[in-house]
């Protein structure tokens, strides 16, 4: 859904007709997908002009349209990058696309079991632990709709990171969402393989705990280190849906 959204040609019937159920609901979901895209390129812009170069992208789905290798590796070709998914065709996808990048693969694991993902063969060879990490959870967390759950995934990532290491995180709300949409929304992701569920922006800012999150904080996707004057949701960020952040770790 989110590679159709975004324009790709990586999906499916399946994937397009789930998307544009959504779509007649909140016709600005493509929308909202390009600007968590955009928050996404600016983020590992960011990280990298912080010296970070490797990066762990967690529920990174098809990596295309501006993904995290691209972005890091134009500004530092030795750039290390490790996607990571649930879904195996997404992973098939990635391994076809980077079959001659030798620093950057990808591996599927599931986002609610980090000690497995950190555990990996292919994380533990492209990726040193010791060093400072960008971990990457973009449109991820509100498809772990438990919060414990959710909470403890995002806990043992922070405890096994490194300091100087950083968190990008964007995730769903409903805050500013019009009450009618609201039910709408839930209904229709109910329906496919991955249910969401919002966050307030309170609840998403526990995700960093005691980190320290880079200015401008925690706001609207569109209106993290904007770059782009002609930015659809410039004056109207709630529009976007989503909540993003990048935080450090002392």
């Amino acid at each position: 859904m989110y590679d159709y959204l975004l324009g790709g040609f990586s999906n499916f019937p399946a994937d397009r007709e789930a998307a544009e159920r959504v779509r007649a609901v909140y016709p600005d979901v493509a929308l909202a997908m390009r600007a968590n895209r955009a928050f996404l390129r600016r983020a590992v812009t960011y990280l990298g002009e912080q010296g970070i170069t490797q990066f762990l992208d967690i529920g990174a789905g098809i990596p295309t349209g501006g993904a995290v290798h691209t972005v890091a590796q134009r500004a530092n070709p030795a750039a290390r990058v490790v996607y990571v998914d649930l879904d195996p065709i997404a992973v098939h996808h990635a391994w076809a696309m980077l079959r001659d990048n030798p620093h950057a693969t990808a591996i599927q694991e599931d986002a609610r079991q980090p000690e497995a993902i950190l555990a990996h063969p292919e994380v533990r060879r492209l990726l040193d632990l010791d060093r400072p990490l960008g971990v990457l959870l973009v449109a991820l967390l509100h498809f772990v709709p438990d919060d414990d759950e959710a909470e403890q995934a995002v806990r043992t990532l922070r405890e096994a990171a490194a300091p100087g290491s950083y968190l990008a995180l964007s995730h769903g709300t409903d805050e500013g969402m019009p009450p009618d949409i609201r039910p709408q929304l839930t209904r229709r992701y109910t329906g496919t393989a991955n249910p969401a569920r919002s966050r307030s922006r309170a609840a998403i800012a526990r995700f960093f705990a005691d980190w320290e999150l880079v200015a401008p904080g925690l706001v609207y996707t569109p209106q993290w280190r904007p770059d782009d004057p002609d930015d659809p949701f410039r004056d109207d960020p709630a529009r976007s849906l989503g909540f993003a952040g990048v935080g450090r770790k002392p």
